[in-house]
């Protein structure tokens, strides 16, 4: 078959996508590289980074509607968040299921359950999806959504024929590009990552964020990125976030995830880059995916903020709503 076509960018070859940065991606690490992460590097890990089994979480009030000039947002786990605004609800990057991967009983498997289920969502009205990588595009999790809740779905160019396998019409975004539901405006933001889901589509979808205007305020979902010039480029062309989530996890070892992963310090570097009111972590804690302990990304938050002097960059507890008023100045 042959490949799709885009308009040429610097983000664009017109058939394949790279970090417009940095060019063609440096990380395309080869199958050396990886193995040797897998059989060596991590071997050597001490018992000082062993995930538990399972974890459970503490048993939080239900999602709460917010009110004007509010938003309620609601932490799933991973990177999936229930966010509501006045007027719409949203989900982003929604992943219920048990594993991240392409073949049923192997792969990363889940160390906590989701924050909410399936059956005790709100009517969804919104549903964004990142990237087209395991833990952020779940199709079991479209599917379920897509027959409960009809929602509109908005992605990145080339993801729209992934999320038709799971019944979805998706409106696809090249960076900076927008549109609008209702009172809601979602523009496509850049990314420092890559795309792939099997052994011959790497790089053939784009990747990003979003930026969510509503005239409640500006919320930005990262999706997953490594450390770039983006952050400030975001926050100059859109304005400053009054909340972004941004991702802390998957970042260990370094020689192998800078690219593509922040740590911490970097995540914390972000949220001073886009000048953001407030931040919250995701991207930590539910699936084992990288080297550093379940807890690390947590530590490592707390002591970049001390650091940092900065006291508005939190995280929320698995299943936790919390209220962020948009319009305080």
């Amino acid at each position: 078959m042959p490949s799709k076509t885009y308009p040429k960018s610097n983000h664009c070859t017109g058939t394949l996508f790279h970090n417009e940065d940095i060019g063609a991606l440096p990380d395309r690490r080869g199958l050396w590289q990886v193995l040797r992460w897998r059989l060596a590097d991590r071997a050597r890990n001490g018992p000082q980074n062993a995930w538990p089994k399972w974890v459970v979480d503490p048993v939080y009030p239900a999602p709460i509607k917010p009110g004007p000039g509010q938003a309620a947002i609601t932490f799933i786990g991973h990177a999936s968040f229930l966010v509501r605004l006045p007027g719409v609800t949203m989900l982003l990057d929604p992943m219920f299921s048990a594993r991240c991967s392409p073949v049923s009983g192997v792969g990363p498997r889940r160390a906590r359950a989701p924050g909410l289920l399936l059956q005790n969502l709100p009517p969804i009205d919104v549903v964004m999806v990142s990237h087209n990588h395991y833990d952020h595009a779940d199709l079991p999790s479209l599917r379920a959504l897509h027959k409960a809740h009809r929602p509109k779905v908005v992605t990145l160019l080339g993801n729209a024929g992934l999320l038709a396998k799971a019944g979805l019409d998706a409106t696809e975004l090249d960076w900076w590009n927008d549109t609008s539901i209702g009172d809601l405006r979602i523009t496509a933001t850049p990314a420092r990552h890559f795309s792939r889901r099997g052994a011959r589509d790497a790089n053939r979808a784009l990747w990003g964020g979003f930026m969510l205007h509503h005239p409640a305020g500006r919320i930005l979902f990262a999706g997953d990125s490594g450390m770039g010039p983006h952050w400030g480029e975001i926050g100059t062309r859109l304005g400053a976030p009054d909340v972004a989530l941004l991702p802390i996890g998957a970042y260990e070892p370094r020689w192998l995830m800078a690219p593509v992963h922040m740590n911490p310090e970097e995540a914390v570097q972000a949220h001073i880059d886009l000048g953001a009111r407030n931040s919250v972590g995701m991207h930590f804690g539910t699936f084992r995916l990288t080297d550093e302990a379940i807890d690390a990304p947590l530590h490592g938050l707390q002591q970049a903020c001390a650091d940092a002097r900065v006291d508005n960059f939190t995280v929320l507890g698995v299943g936790e709503t919390r209220l962020f008023d948009l319009t305080a100045a």
